[in-house]
């Protein structure tokens, strides 16, 4: 690999299809199933850096390009080229609806379900951030996936009190994970920054109401984030400090995938 996508030298390259969608998926590691959906504005050296973390606590990360320039550094110019020259233009993802997901997640869940049969383990987790944070639990219609993280969920995109509140995910995928979490003994993280204008403090009381005691909510304040050009917002990747609040909700995210995958 060359250019940026030498940040991403230690990982095996292949490319998935399901349906319409073929993207190019990074590996690495050894052990049960992860999947690291990455951000806006794409599979940058911090994603990288979070699922080199995964990796070696005995895990298998897999992580998809689904938008944007792999391995290349976070820009304000980077970011606004990808939300609005390709993200909220294309098909396969819905940024301002309220009552279900993209159809990106079909492909996600395929992807689940083809890494847990080359991994094993008791079942797969999976992280979405920003853009995607919201995914994770749409996967949870696949029966495979155990341990969603939902980092900062930003969709739907927060104008108007409706979409403030909704979290992007049909009726129907969250029955389906309410049953599973029940049935199953599962549960669900989610990470924000408090006061961040993409994740309003509208939507985490609808995963409060929806999930109960199965959403574990993790809150941080703003103080704590590590310094960046842009406001606190990323908390596992852009604006996680190596101690305090963020480094903990770090640790806490992949010793979760450690218990619910099988991996601990």
């Amino acid at each position: 690999m060359s250019g940026h996508e030498a940040v991403l030298s230690a990982y095996d390259k292949f490319q998935f299809t399901d349906g319409p969608y073929t993207r190019d998926v990074y590996r690495r590691g050894q052990g049960p199933a992860v999947i690291i959906i990455h951000e806006i504005p794409g599979l940058h050296p911090l994603v990288v850096r979070f699922a080199d973390r995964v990796a070696a606590a005995g895990m298998t990360v897999y992580c998809p390009s689904l938008f944007g320039t792999p391995g290349k550094p976070v820009s304000r110019g980077y970011a606004l080229q990808s939300m609005f020259g390709a993200v909220c233009i294309r098909r396969e993802f819905h940024a301002l609806a309220t009552d279900h997901s993209s159809p990106i997640c079909d492909w996600l869940r395929a992807l689940a379900r083809y890494v847990h049969s080359e991994c094993g383990g008791r079942g797969v987790g999976a992280v979405g951030m920003c853009f995607t944070g919201g995914f994770a639990l749409a996967m949870m219609t696949e029966p495979v996936v155990r341990a969603p993280v939902l980092s900062q969920p930003s969709l739907p995109v927060g104008l108007g009190a409706r979409r403030r509140a909704s979290i992007g995910v049909s009726p129907k995928e969250i029955a389906c994970a309410k049953k599973r979490f029940e049935e199953e003994d599962l549960s669900m993280i989610g990470l924000r920054f408090l006061g961040d204008d993409f994740v309003p403090d509208e939507r985490f009381e609808t995963y409060r109401r929806e999930f109960g005691a199965r959403f574990e909510p993790i809150e941080i304040q703003p103080k704590h984030a590590a310094p960046a050009p842009i406001p606190p917002h990323s908390v596992l990747t852009i604006h996680l400090a190596e101690d305090g609040p963020t480094k903990e909700a770090e640790q806490r995210v992949i010793q979760f995938f450690r218990e619910r995958t099988g991996a601990a």
